[in-house]
C-alpha cells in the first residue's frame, strides 16, 4: 500500500539550530498516529511544515513530504492552498484563538465551505457534520458567536470545519489540552469515530501519552527534532527501546497502557 504521508526533513530557523533534524515519519491511508514528546521537541513545527505554513514563521525546509503522491516541498503556494483545508486539514489547539470573535458560527463554517467549494448546500452538510460531532444544528446554534460556545462546544465546531471536505488528512495538534477530562474523553472518541465513518488518516499531535494510547495505533515519540522511536502504540508503551521514551513514561508515576480505551482502527485491521 502506497503511504498517505512519507517524509525525511529538516527545517531550520534564521539564525537558530534546526528545529527538526532528518526527521522520518510515515502514515498509510486511514491510519491513526501519535506523535509524542515534550514542549519545543518539535511537533508543531512538523505540523506547519506539512500544512505549508512555515513561511509566515521564517522556517525553512530541506527534504521532501510525499502526501498522495506528490512533494508539498515543491509546490507553488497556489498549489499548496488548494489542498489545505480540501485534503489535509488542522483541528487546532483552541476554539477561543481560532475562531474569528466578530463573526457568528455560520458565517465562519460558510466561509470554510466556500473556500473549495461555490456549489451545493453548506447547511445540508453542516446538519450530517454537526450530527457526527453531536451538536444542534438549527440556526439558533449557528447564529452565536464564539464567546457563547463552552470550550467542549467551540472545540467541536473546529473540527466539523477542518473535516468539512472530508479530509485524506487531519492533523489534530493538542486538541484536548484545554479541556476537562470529561470533555477530553468526549472528544478522543469523537476522533476515533471520525476515523471509522470517514476513514481518514489522523495525526495526533500530543504530551499527553494517555490520550494517545487511546487513540492512536501507532506512535512516534519526538525528541529534540527526531523520531527517536516509532512502532504499534501497545509495543512502544509496553516495551519502549529508546531512554527517551522510557523517561517520558516514567514522569508518570502511575502510568499503566489504558487498554480499556484503546482504539482498534478497522480500515487497517
Amino acid at each position: 500500500m502506497t503511504p498517505l504521508l512519507d517524509l525525511r526533513i529538516t527545517v531550520d530557523y534564521p539564525n537558530k539550530r534546526a528545529a527538526l533534524r532528518d526527521l522520518a515519519l510515515w502514515m498509510q491511508p486511514g491510519e491513526t498516529l501519535g506523535l509524542a514528546g515534550e514542549s519545543g521537541s518539535g511537533k508543531s513545527t512538523l505540523a506547519l511544515a506539512i500544512l505549508g505554513l512555515l513561511h509566515h514563521k521564517g522556517g525553512r525546509i530541506k527534504g521532501e513530504i510525499q502526501f498522495d503522491g506528490r512533494d508539498l516541498v515543491r509546490l507553488s503556494n497556489r498549489e499548496l492552498r488548494s489542498i489545505r483545508g480540501r485534503e489535509i486539514a488542522l483541528v487546532p489547539q483552541s476554539p477561543l484563538a481560532s475562531l474569528n470573535p466578530a463573526l457568528r458560527i455560520g458565517p465562519q463554517i460558510e466561509e470554510a465551505w466556500n473556500a473549495h467549494r461555490k456549489d451545493g448546500d453548506w447547511k445540508h452538510r453542516v446538519q450530517e457534520l454537526f450530527d457526527l460531532v453531536r451538536l444542534p444544528a438549527g440556526d439558533d446554534f449557528l447564529g452565536r458567536y464564539p464567546r457563547q460556545l463552552s470550550v467542549g462546544q467551540g472545540q467541536r465546531v473546529l473540527i466539523a470545519m477542518a473535516v468539512l471536505h472530508s479530509p485524506h488528512l487531519l492533523i489534530a495538534d493538542e486538541p484536548t489540552s484545554a479541556l476537562d477530562a470529561i470533555t477530553q474523553a468526549e472528544i478522543l472518541d469523537l476522533f476515533a469515530c471520525l476515523n471509522r465513518e470517514l476513514g481518514m488518516g489522523i495525526l495526533f499531535i500530543s504530551h499527553d501519552l494517555e490520550s494517545v494510547a487511546c487513540l492512536c495505533e501507532r506512535i512516534a515519540v519526538l525528541h529534540h527534532g527526531q523520531v527517536v522511536e516509532q512502532g504499534r502504540t501497545s509495543e512502544v508503551f509496553e516495551r519502549p527501546q529508546h531512554e527517551y521514551t522510557r523517561a517520558l513514561l516514567n514522569a508518570r508515576p502511575t502510568w499503566r497502557m489504558p487498554s480499556a480505551c484503546r482504539v482498534h482502527n478497522p480500515v487497517n485491521a
